[in-house]
């Protein structure tokens, strides 16, 4: 995992334009090289102002994005973080994402302190929804830190960092 760069605008236009993942996700279709680059300056502002941490998931011996992982929506008064996720097509079902969100779990509750991480996927999601129930996310009927509009059947998954 690495940090986004300028030089991924063509994949990052490349997973935005999946339908497959869009429909997932809430976005629509309408990628374009130029919304890849915007999408990229967004989410280096994002990170400059401490409002997200992204991270660009590639292959060992390249450096081509297969994928992200972020949290972001901060909830720093109740120990609150969101995880989101994409992968490209190709790479789903090969364990990759489950390997980075491990990582990512780690971060959050040493380096963050986070006590929740919160996964809002679709239910519609199975590939999603196995991850999180595999690395221990539970279902749970709240919404806590929920902004997505656009996603159907969204459900909410938990992670307590048993530790804190």
């Amino acid at each position: 995992m690495r940090n986004i760069q300028n030089t991924d605008a063509a994949l990052i236009h490349k997973l935005h334009s999946d339908p497959i993942v869009n429909a997932f996700v809430g976005r629509d279709n309408s990628s374009t090289l130029k919304n890849a680059k915007d999408y990229i300056v967004k989410m280096q502002n994002l990170i400059d102002r401490n409002e997200c941490i992204y991270w660009v998931i590639s292959l060992n011996g390249s450096d081509n994005l297969v994928g992200s992982v972020c949290l972001w929506n901060f909830d720093f008064e109740n120990e609150i973080v969101e995880i989101g996720y994409e992968m490209l097509h190709d790479f789903q079902g090969k364990g990759i994402m489950s390997e980075a969100i491990k990582k990512v779990i780690e971060y959050a509750f040493e380096e963050i302190k986070a006590k929740l991480i919160t996964a809002f996927p679709s239910a519609d999601n199975n590939n999603s929804v196995s991850i999180l129930k595999k690395l221990n996310f539970e279902f749970e009927d709240k919404k806590y830190n929920n902004t997505h509009a656009n996603i159907k059947n969204l459900v909410t998954y938990t992670l307590r960092n048993s530790v804190s």
